[in-house]
């Protein structure tokens, strides 16, 4: 088992973002945060997505969501009041109530709405003390909901579902991503992009698998998420697959990912990482 961070260092807020849908970005989200609070760090995921699904994928009912992210970005609440316990030991979750479906049109006319997560964020790791991780689920689109995402912070991992078309669109994303870095984030890295509903059966996601690697190099994971049954009920069960079905190829997957996940962030530290840019 890796050793928890100590308690003075630093929390380091990663987003976990696609513009596309369906490509098992909010899986991703539950499961690696799951996965590190099972390991023994202190973890809160921050969903900022007004479908809800990384909420009610931790079992939090949306009749009995209350105060959450739409707090965050108002400004109306801290994070220490908001951020609530799940199932998962060392494992809080910041939900998204119904109110965030409108934040979009409350932020355009909000001063540095662009910035509005970062600055409660940085709040928060000035006044709470050992936490080492805070993840946010994006919503499935570029907005200024994603916007505040990547602005607030150190990092960003892109789940790309291994098929033709989720690879046409990294592009996209990776674009996104290095304009948030030049304009609003300069100290944004790439952690790393994971392949997720992998099929070794599938010809075409061998391939898609094969481009990826063959342009993006060291900056996708070893480790890819399986195409498997037990993470697609797992979310209507309100349990991340630790606690569904811990001995599913999806709950090995996403704990190896956990292991390979720290030794990225822990090098981004020291050396930072940009997206590799299409030519």
């Amino acid at each position: 088992m890796p050793r928890p961070r100590s308690s003075d260092s630093l929390c380091r807020v990663i987003a976990i973002a696609n513009q596309k849908g369906g490509v098992g970005k909010t899986t991703t989200a539950v499961n690696l945060s799951a996965a590190l609070g099972l390991l023994g760090y202190k973890t809160t995921l921050i969903d900022i997505d007004p479908q809800g699904n990384a909420s009610t994928g931790l079992g939090i009912d949306r009749s009995s969501r209350g105060c959450g992210s739409y707090g965050l970005l108002a400004g109306t609440r801290d994070f220490s009041d908001i951020a609530r316990p799940t199932a998962v030991n060392g494992l809080s979750i910041v939900p998204a109530e119904p109110d965030l479906a409108g934040a979009e049109v409350e932020l355009v006319n909000l001063q540095d709405r662009e910035s509005r997560l970062k600055s409660a964020l940085q709040s928060a790791r000035q006044k709470i003390t050992g936490q080492d991780y805070i993840f946010i689920d994006c919503p499935p689109s570029l907005n200024l909901l994603s916007v505040n995402a990547l602005v607030a912070s150190d990092s960003v991992i892109i789940p790309l579902q291994s098929e033709f078309l989720a690879l046409e669109g990294l592009t996209q994303v990776t674009n996104t991503i290095e304009i948030i870095r030049r304009k609003l984030n300069p100290e944004l890295s790439l952690n790393g992009i994971l392949l997720t509903m992998m099929d070794r059966r599938n010809n075409l996601c061998e391939q898609v698998e094969a481009d990826v690697r063959g342009f993006f190099g060291a900056s996708v994971y070893r480790n890819v998420v399986p195409r498997n049954v037990r993470l697609s009920e797992a979310p209507s069960h309100g349990m991340p697959i630790f606690l569904y079905e811990p001995k599913s190829a999806g709950a090995v997957a996403y704990h190896e990912i956990a292991n390979e996940f720290l030794a990225r962030d822990t090098a981004l530290v020291t050396q930072p990482r940009k997206v590799p840019q299409p030519t």
